[in-house]
Parts: C-alpha cells; structure tokens; sequence
C-alpha cells in the first residue's frame, strides 16, 4: 500500500508540474535537450538535404551555414540542373550550372534571385535552428502551455506568433513530454481555415553537438496530404 502510494504521489506530482510549465521553461528544457552545449550561436557546419517529393525527381542540397561570419551557401541539384546561392555578409552571388554570372533570362527561366537567396538562407536556418531560433527577437512565445493528442502520441505543445514585421504566421511546436524532444510542428496562415501545414520529425543527426531531426515529412493540415520529406545528413 505504502509503495502504492508513493508511485501515486509521483505521477500526480509530474502530472502538475507538466501542467504549470510555463511557454519559456517549456523551451528552456526543449533547448536543453536539443543543444546541450549551447552551440547554435556559434554554428558553423554542412547540413546535406535530400528532398524527395510525390511524382519529382529527388532534390539534393548542400548547405553550408556559418553564422559567426554571417555566411550562407547552398547547392541544389535536381536532374541535370545545379544551382548555387551564397550570401557572404551583404554580398549574394548566384551560380547557374556553372555560370557566375546567368543572364537575366536564365534567372527568370529558372526562378532565380536574390530574394529568393534570402529565402532559403532564412529557410534553412530557421527549421534546422529550432527550437534554439524560438530565442530570436520578434518570436513571441505564449505563456500557457497545452497538452494535446496528435497521431495517437500525447505532447507538451508550445505556442508562438510573431512580431508583424517578423512573421504573420502562427506556430505549433509539440514536444515528448519525457524527453522534450521535438518531434512536431505546425503552421498555419489563418488557423480558422485549416490552411497551412504540418511536420512530422523522426530519428535524429547529431551536428556539431547539436541534435537535429534527420526526417522531415511535410503534410498539408486540411487535406494531410503528403508534401514531401527532407532527409538530413551531416558531413562526416
């Protein structure tokens, strides 16, 4: 009886401390868990991506990101096409299968820009630096903390918006409750429509000390359809 109790009063105690977890130590703990050491400041390391979508041919990329010296590059190949953005500080160079210097037809033939440069470095940077990138200015990460049922698993999920000249959209992210791994997340353009999508996680690679999700499978919320799934490896 006395061990009843005792296991009793644990699971009640862990249940009330999930419970009044607030936003900000519910992403200290996921921080923890995902970049121990505190790494991600100081980044500097080659994600290799393969993309594989429904009915394409598969995407694979290369993608170097050095954040102390605010370098960014990625190579992508698909069929027999490679295109490479790098933004070095200020500077973006744009290289088409080789050319340094694609003419204005090839960019616009082949939906290149600059703009587009920035995209992908805010992309890349922002999904393989969550959830340390939720510390960012302009992330505004709400207090209360849900527990819900997704795909049958029970998560600890955080909330969070964003400044209007940072971000319109709003963003789920579903942490195990044991191990505050990130294994979800989920955006949406107006959430009263259903619109958006959803991302699931599984496996892990560890990067230069820091533990990113190796699978990405992309849903679409309303309709789950398949997306795609990107594929991560480091450069060992």
């Amino acid at each position: 009886m006395k061990k009843l109790l005792v296991i009793l009063v644990l699971f009640l105690s862990i249940q009330t401390f999930s419970q009044e977890l607030t936003g900000d130590q519910l992403l200290e703990k996921a921080i923890k868990y995902h970049d121990p050491n505190g790494k991600w400041e100081s980044f500097k390391g080659t994600l290799l991506v393969t993309m594989e979508t429904p009915k394409s041919p598969k995407r694979e990329s290369e993608i170097h990101i050095d954040l102390p010296n605010q370098f960014f590059s990625v190579t992508a190949k698909s069929g027999k096409n490679s295109s490479t953005y790098v933004i070095d500080k200020d500077h973006i160079q744009i290289v088409f299968n080789g050319d340094t210097s694609p003419s204005e037809e090839t960019l616009k033939k082949n939906r290149l820009s600059k703009d587009r440069a920035k995209m992908y470095k805010n992309y890349y940077t922002y999904l393989y630096g969550l959830p340390m990138k939720l510390k960012d200015q302009g992330t505004i990460i709400h207090p209360k903390v849900e527990k819900k049922t997704f795909k049958g698993k029970q998560y600890l999920v955080l909330k969070a918006t964003y400044k209007k000249e940072v971000g319109k959209d709003t963003w789920y992210f579903y942490f195990n409750p044991k191990t505050y791994t990130m294994e979800v997340y989920q955006f949406f353009h107006d959430e009263s429509k259903n619109d958006g999508e959803y991302i699931l996680l599984t496996n892990e690679e560890l990067i230069n000390g820091i533990k990113m999700p190796k699978n990405r499978a992309w849903f679409t919320n309303k309709e789950e359809t398949h997306l795609g799934t990107d594929i991560l490896t480091s450069n060992k």
